[in-house]
């Protein structure tokens, strides 16, 4: 039955009753009306109002339900579908709400999972370029400042040999973006090898030192599975580097029951309800093209937590 039918048939039934009423019930008006028929007729008129709001809040719920999850739904945080309920046009107009939802996400997740590629590709070829071109250029210019400070005089080979280290921590800053860029390590020895290497890589001069605890014998991960978990603990741990103001930091990979579980943890001045930034946005894209869980919170101790929980999809 449709939605107009429905309310129809409601209101109908509820001037039915009161129709009855009067013709049989010994409610009689004269003229002019009498203040007791007056209030007997208010009554009446009350009770049929309440009544047709009472059902028609019955009718109405499941609508009043879809319209609060259309509200809060947020592609980036899956959350299961509205249920079912209602007769007709309402039941109709909610399964084409999640059918909506469904093609949604598939089509957002079509869409930065090309974005996120050509996002890697580009990084791929700003890392080789900066290894290649700036890189060896630099290392060029070591070589013909060592080559001058070989026959110069004492006071300016002092001056070159400070150049020279300038020019030697440019390069090694250069190669660790390099590195960063393009996470090489991840592509030979693997993500436990390259989280290590991530947790190494922290600049002493920043404040934080980073511990990396990896269990052994985790399950295998395809390539693009141990590329979102490298860059989902990257982004926990420059956050913790440029906001957190923490001490330490702990990455941690382990064995869950559906798959592999990381965690980044620092014990810095958390979230204090700060909006959620580009990066984080990010991390929950790429969380939702393997179908894993993000959650961010508050740390078990204070300090800022990043979950993701990656299932392991079983080979036939």
């Amino acid at each position: 039955m449709s939605l107009f039918w429905r309310i129809f048939l409601l209101n109908a039934a509820v001037l039915t009753v009161a129709t009855a009423l009067l013709l049989l019930g010994p409610v009689t008006v004269s003229t002019p009306v009498l203040l007791a028929e007056a209030a007997v007729l208010g009554a009446g008129l009350a009770s049929m109002l309440v009544a047709n709001a009472a059902l028609l809040r019955l009718t109405l719920t499941p609508l009043r339900r879809l319209t609060r999850s259309m509200a809060e739904i947020d592609l980036l945080r899956p959350r299961p579908r509205p249920a079912v309920a209602g007769y007709g046009e309402i039941a109709d107009l909610i399964r084409t709400f999640n059918t909506m939802l469904d093609r949604l996400e598939a089509e957002r997740a079509a869409s930065a999972a090309r974005a996120l590629s050509a996002q890697e590709a580009e990084r791929r070829r700003i890392a080789q370029e900066l290894h290649d071109e700036i890189g060896q250029t630099l290392t060029a210019v070591l070589l013909e400042m060592k080559r001058v400070g070989d026959h110069a005089s004492e006071p300016v080979r002092d001056e070159l040999h400070q150049v020279q280290e300038t020019t030697r921590g440019s390069l090694d800053e250069i190669r660790r973006i390099a590195r960063r860029l393009r996470p090489g390590v991840l592509e030979e020895l693997g993500l436990a090898s390259a989280l290590k290497s991530l947790a190494d890589e922290v600049p002493t001069h920043e404040g934080l030192t980073v511990r990396a605890r990896l269990e052994p014998d985790l399950p295998q991960l395809d390539p693009e599975t141990e590329l979102v978990v490298y860059r989902v603990a990257q982004e926990g741990l420059t956050n913790s580097i440029r906001h957190s103001a923490a001490a330490h930091a702990d990455v941690t990979l382990r064995r869950s029951a559906c798959g592999v579980e990381l965690r980044v943890r620092d014990d810095g001045r958390g979230l204090r309800g700060a909006p959620e930034g580009a990066g984080i946005r990010g991390m929950r894209e790429r969380a939702l093209l393997i179908g894993a869980e993000l959650t961010i919170g508050p740390g078990p101790a204070g300090g800022t937590e990043v979950a993701l929980d990656v299932p392991v999809r079983k080979r036939s």
